[in-house]
């Protein structure tokens, strides 16, 4: 698997959603859910936080062309 860093949104939004299915699916171990479970969540917040970045490139392009 792919650091979870270097994936771009997309990439991790697909896996978040793969990772979903997979726990829904009821077919892990306590074991394997519980991994499941813990990389969702990095993945989870790492779309978090690359949305937030274009959310503030969004805000900075506003701003400029406001004051330009």
């Amino acid at each position: 698997m792919h650091d979870i860093q270097s994936l771009s949104y997309e990439e991790a939004h697909q896996q978040l959603e793969a990772a979903v299915a997979r726990l829904e699916s009821g077919a892990l171990s306590l074991e394997e859910s519980v991994a499941v479970y813990e990389r969702g969540q990095k993945l989870s917040a790492h779309c978090q936080a690359l949305l937030e970045k274009a959310e503030l490139r969004v805000t900075l392009v506003d701003a400029a062309s406001e004051t330009g």
